[in-house]
């Protein structure tokens, strides 16, 4: 079933008003790759009544009036990515399109649209149930962070929106238990994985540099990120508090990674995978041609790549479905009525990292002092893709799948750790997965750059693309891999992008394409050095490239393009 988003929906279940609404900067696709549809559905399944408003019109009170009030809460995100990202390049040019908006045009989301939606809201409804921030957009910025669009530190968004409270991470388990909580008149301000506003700190919670000392030092900015990274694991981490101004900023510790016995709850509840009709009939919505028959496996990173903000937001710590619950899945989308036999993906942030973690890290948390895979593959982490190889052969099994693809990127140097399993996971991928590419990404080849990046030594990138060019060619294959590299990242000049260009051209054999210019995204500690230009591990200064035109000539002296920006 969709969760109803018009009055006349609520009719036809029977209900005469809802618990809680999410408003949503994404179009209302029901697909177990939604937050809001999991959500909604696991709120639902314990007993809730659920609506969705997506990409209200805030300039009037058509959409957001249009389910009345909730009982309960305000569920307030920007949808599956951050409002600024979605609405601008890396060089601050206004993006056309958006995949999650139906018929394309990016004319549905706002900037900084979270802050936007709770303003609709009380703009429209006075002395309102409490508004809960989450999503991505919420959950990178809850703490002072550097916003690179307005090019200065801002407050937690939770300040500046001007909400209640805030849901980090995935945050399923918190959000249900907010809406336990908020029923039974209980207080939510001690349910952990939520953030909200304080006139003190609670006792043993780790305080912060303020916002306005991180706001006007470099330092004290640099110190605090890594006091908030060092404290989202669920195993070690503790309560941590910033100031603004006379009040605080609280963030309770996560709370402990869904079990496989969880994960499978959540993903077995059942999704339409489409566009609710009432939005679908404004036309094509083209993030569904990619989610609609794709499986998710997994979720989680332990790569800690420093560009991107997976660590933050869903983990270091990966965890998976069981193979029942996967496999479940695929018979289901064998049966819906659109499925043509392929199955676009199955995997995860990082397709390679099904079934297997380091158990050191499962019972102590994630290492303070060291990396699963930078500057190598750790030798606790004991990589097996023996479970993912299993997994394949028995959705390839299934009646009437004809196809099933592994779109998600492979990390090749995991791969070559698994001695036992990883050369026949690659065969096997190589010859029955591979929709012409593989995706890979090494983000670069020099290597202060990928020591920067937290990525692994080229060399690496080197074997596995014989391993991979010899066993297509043995199987009498066309296939390539797709490399994404990253331009502009800080300590990378023009110089080093032209040596990245010659091993492009002599070694790899290609012109790249995917190639993009590094967007410093709130709480990464690639971002970090773009604000502060130090390099956080050795204290040294970094050239940071921060023109315009010239972060373009990095991009285009790989590219080659010609074309004026």
């Amino acid at each position: 079933m969709f969760l109803p988003t018009t009055k006349a929906e609520l009719s036809h279940l029977g209900w005469d008003s809802l618990d809680v609404i999410f408003v949503t900067g994404d179009t209302y696709i029901d697909s177990p790759y939604t937050g809001v549809a999991i959500l909604g559905k696991l709120l639902v399944d314990q007993g809730f009544r659920v609506g969705v408003i997506a990409q209200p019109d805030i300039e009037s009170d058509t959409d957001i009036t249009r389910l009345g009030e909730p009982r309960l809460f305000w569920g307030v995100t920007s949808g599956s990515v951050d409002s600024m990202v979605a609405n601008y390049t890396a060089t601050k040019k206004w993006r056309k399109s958006d995949d999650y908006t139906p018929g394309g045009t990016n004319n549905r989301r706002p900037d900084r649209a979270v802050i936007a939606y709770t303003n609709l809201v009380k703009r429209h409804f006075k002395q309102t149930c409490p508004i809960l921030l989450g999503g991505i957009e919420a959950s990178l910025r809850r703490i002072a962070h550097y916003d690179f669009w307005s090019n200065k530190v801002r407050r937690s968004i939770l300040f500046d929106a001007k909400a209640d409270f805030l849901a980090y991470g995935m945050a399923e388990s918190t959000v249900v238990s907010i809406a336990k909580a908020l029923d039974e008149g209980r207080k939510v301000t001690d349910i952990n994985g939520v953030c909200y506003i304080s006139k003190t700190i609670p006792e043993g919670f780790i305080a912060l540099p303020s916002f306005e000392a991180s706001a006007k030092d470099k330092k004290q900015f640099s110190h605090g990120f890594g006091l908030f990274y060092a404290n989202n694991d669920p195993v070690t981490a503790k309560g941590i508090a910033q100031q603004h101004n006379d009040r605080f900023l609280v963030q309770n510790p996560p709370p402990p990674y869904p079990t496989t016995k969880e994960m499978d709850r959540i993903y077995d509840l059942g999704f339409e995978r489409e566009v609710h009709p009432f939005y679908g009939k404004h036309g094509k919505v083209k993030a569904l041609d990619t989610i609609r028959f794709s499986i998710p496996t997994h979720r989680g990173c332990y790569g800690e790549c420093n560009f991107c903000a997976i660590a933050v937001h869903e983990g270091r710590t990966v965890r998976w479905r069981s193979q029942d619950s996967i496999i479940n899945e695929a018979n289901t989308l064998a049966r819906h009525p659109k499925f043509k036999g392929t199955i676009a993906d199955v995997g995860g942030p990082t397709a390679n990292m099904y079934g297997f973690e380091c158990k050191k890290k499962l019972k102590q948390g994630a290492c303070k002092d060291k990396r699963c895979l930078f500057p190598g593959v750790c030798k606790s982490l004991k990589p097996d893709h023996s479970g993912q190889l299993k997994l394949l052969r028995q959705i390839s099994d299934i009646p009437g799948v004809k196809n099933v693809f592994i779109g998600s990127g492979i990390r090749y140097d995991l791969l070559l750790a698994d001695k036992d399993h990883g050369m026949t996971f690659l065969k096997t991928v190589v010859n029955s997965h591979v929709s012409g590419q593989m995706k890979v990404a090494p983000e670069h080849t020099e290597t202060q750059i990928l020591e920067l990046m937290g990525k692994p030594d080229p060399r690496t990138l080197i074997k596995f693309k014989q391993q991979f060019d010899q066993l297509s060619k043995k199987a009498g294959k066309k296939q390539f891999l797709t490399y994404y590299l990253i331009a502009a990242h800080p300590g990378c000049t023009l110089d080093d992008m032209k040596r990245l260009k010659r091993f492009c051209h002599e070694t790899l054999k290609i012109t790249p394409e995917q190639v993009q210019v590094f967007t410093p995204t709130p709480s990464t500690y690639s971002t970090l050095m773009y604000h502060t230009g130090i390099d956080p591990v050795s204290g040294k200064q970094l050239f940071v490239e921060r023109d315009r035109s010239a972060k373009e000539r990095q991009k285009q002296t790989i590219t080659g393009s010609r074309k004026k920006k």
